[in-house]
Parts: C-alpha cells; structure tokens; sequence
C-alpha cells in the first residue's frame, strides 16, 4: 500500500475508473482538492492486489479537527471551560478517508476488490497516520451498506458511530399530485397546498435546468451563502469554482435547478443524478422572498416533479433539515463513522467518550423517524 499525491495518482491506471459506479467519481475528488479547504493535505492510498496490480483507490485527507464541532451546547459549554487551561482539549491532527464534500464511498471494481482493499487498509492505516503524525483516523460516513465490508476495521479497533444521516424517497409515483396524493398523511397533503397557493398570489416563478452555471454565478454563490450562514450546523463551506467546476467537468452527473422571478434568480438546487436516483446536494434561497414563497417546498415539488417526468425512482437528500423530510414521508439514508486513536493506551478511552460526541444525539427528531434503529443496527 502506498501514499502518493494527486500529481503521482496521474500515472495510477486505477484513477481513472475508481468510484465509476457512484455519482462522486474521480472527478469529484479531483474537484474537491482543487476547489475546497486548500489548508488540508490530500493524500491518496494505493492498494495492491497479490501481484502488485494497483487493486483499489482510497483519497484521504487530513485536517486538525475539532472533535466536539457537532455536539450540543451544554457539550460545547463543558469544553469550552476546559479548554480555558487546555487549549488543544480534544482536538487532534486527524487522517480522514473518505470525501470532504459528502459521504465516502469504497473503490473497488466488485466486491471481492472492495473486501480485500479494505482489509489491507485496516491492517496498515494506523501505520501510516502515526507517519504523518496524526492522532486520530476517520473513515467518514460511509453508507451502511459497507457495514459488512468495513467489519475489519471493527475488529483492528475501530469504533462505528452514526453520522448525521442521508434521506431517501421513493418516488414510483406517476406525478407529484399522485405522490402527494398517495403517500402523504391529509394534514400535510392540505398544508403543502396552502403554500402553494401563495404562488398565485405573486409574479409567476419560473425553473429552469443548466449543467453549468458559471454565467450566473454571481447571482447563485449569495444564495448559497444565505442558507449556510442560518444553519445552525455546517459542513463543508462550498466555493464558487468548485459549483463552476462540477457543470463543466461533470456534466452528464450534475443538474443545476434554477428558479426566476421577474428575471431574478430566487432559488437553486444542485442534484446529482446516478442510474435511476436523483441526489439534492446544495440549495440556495433568497431570503427576502423564501419565506413568504415558501420557495424550499417549491424547490422540492419542482425537483421531484421533474425527476418522476424522467424516469428516476429515488429522491435523496443531504443531512441536516429532518422536520420538513419527516413529514414529507422520507426515510433515513444511515451513514457511519469509524474512529480510532492511534495509541493504543487512549484508544479505549476514546471508544467510550464517542457515543457522546457523535452528532446525532443533538437531533431528538432523527428517532421519530421509523427506521431510526437502522443507525444503531449492529448486525
């Protein structure tokens, strides 16, 4: 297994086929590292197979990382007060695998390549975090579906917590008004019509679909950064290249909805799309008329309208935002974190102070949700 960085990954014959099957392919990560947080260090592993083939391809990244960014304020609070006589109090030069922008997926052309790049991962990363001088390892919120596959990282030490999770929706519907119609509760059925209805009250809204939005993105990025700026928790902070980027590199994946009023953009959403799935990545909303608009269910009807019309069947959503989702119906989209210390004294210690600092405990409405338990599944 070998660490090289992206100008060396050129000559990889992996590169250029690794994560195919996934909306996020190489691309992806090629953009993230030119686009976003240039004060990390990215890095790269190269797995070999038994005849020294390059078998799979894992990015990595590392970051001084504040262990309690996603706790409460009582957690915060605590710290906030140790750290009066200990500055750097749970806070650690980090190795992270995975993607800085979203979920992580495991490279490999078919399982049996994904099972043995996994082990020989889990055997050596402690190695090479000590290497690079890093305390603590992340595998970042991998879907659940790699729970069997990442069970090796369990048994070298490695505790899984819940990440704030995915949704998803089933949308075998034939219209929006039949999923409406269909799936949600009366209630709701009548309190999205009332919203809607605030629309024929106002100059007409209009969408639009684009795969680039470098033209506009003067009038997009102030979007973007009005929703970012009220979330009460934030993940990565998004840079005008890296969404110029994603249209002109990614096109056949990327799907920018835009919405007009009197000529002015209101509203974004920028989706991915992979086989039959549409992915709602980033939103954008002019806040001086979002609220009276109700411009983020406008941007869901449209959205999952449009997707239905040509032939998707699955509606996914970021983290964050559940209240909206829950009663629309969605279900959550599990994704986990693998953590470990590199020392092998602190290490448990870590594994039990992580159920408190994992993020979904600051979310009471993630159990009201029906599959709640699949976050937790420890089969």
């Amino acid at each position: 297994m070998a660490v090289v960085t992206r100008a060396a990954l050129a000559q990889c014959r992996r590169w250029t086929s690794a994560f195919a099957s996934e909306r996020k392919d190489h691309r992806f990560y090629e953009i993230v590292e030119d686009t976003i947080h240039p004060e990390f260090e990215y890095r790269y592993f190269i797995i070999h197979d038994d005849k020294g083939e390059p078998n799979t391809v894992q990015p990595f990244f590392v970051l001084d990382q504040d262990l309690i960014a996603g706790t409460g304020p009582r957690m915060q609070a605590v710290v906030a007060a140790i750290r009066r006589l200990w500055p750097d109090f749970l806070k650690l030069r980090t190795l992270m695998v995975g993607c800085v922008a979203g979920e992580g997926h495991l490279d490999g052309a078919d399982e049996p390549s994904r099972r043995e790049g996994a082990s020989r991962l889990a055997s050596a990363i402690v190695h090479h975090a000590r290497a690079m001088k890093a305390r603590l390892v992340v595998m970042k919120e991998f879907p659940a579906k790699y729970r069997p596959t990442l069970a090796c990282f369990i048994q070298a030490g490695f505790a899984r917590i819940p990440s704030l999770p995915m949704t998803r929706l089933e949308i075998k519907y034939d219209s929006f008004e039949d999923y409406m119609s269909r799936a949600l509760h009366p209630p709701m059925r009548a309190k999205l019509r009332r919203k809607f209805r605030a629309l024929d009250r106002a100059p007409p809204v209009e969408m639009s679909l684009a795969t680039d939005i470098t033209p506009i993105i003067g009038e997009i990025y102030p979007l973007y950064l009005q929703v970012y700026t009220r979330s009460k928790q934030h993940f990565e902070k998004l840079t005008p290249e890296f969404l110029c980027a994603l249209g002109r590199a990614m096109p056949d994946k990327s799907r920018f909805f835009v919405w007009r009023q009197l000529g002015k953009v209101i509203a974004f959403n920028f989706c991915m799309v992979q086989s039959d799935t549409i992915y709602s990545e980033y939103i954008g909303l002019d806040y001086a008329v979002a609220l009276d608009l109700h411009l983020y269910f406008v941007v869901v009807r449209d959205v999952i309208a449009w997707a239905i019309a040509n032939g998707y069947r699955s509606y996914c959503s970021s983290g964050l935002n559940y209240d909206p989702k829950y009663h629309l119906r969605h279900r959550l989209d599990p994704i986990d974190l693998y953590v470990r210390h590199t020392s092998a004294v602190i290490n448990p210690i870590l594994r039990r102070l992580l159920p408190w600092l994992e993020p979904t405990r600051n979310d009471p409405l993630l159990r009201r949700f029906e599959n709640f338990d699949e976050m937790w599944d420890r089969s």
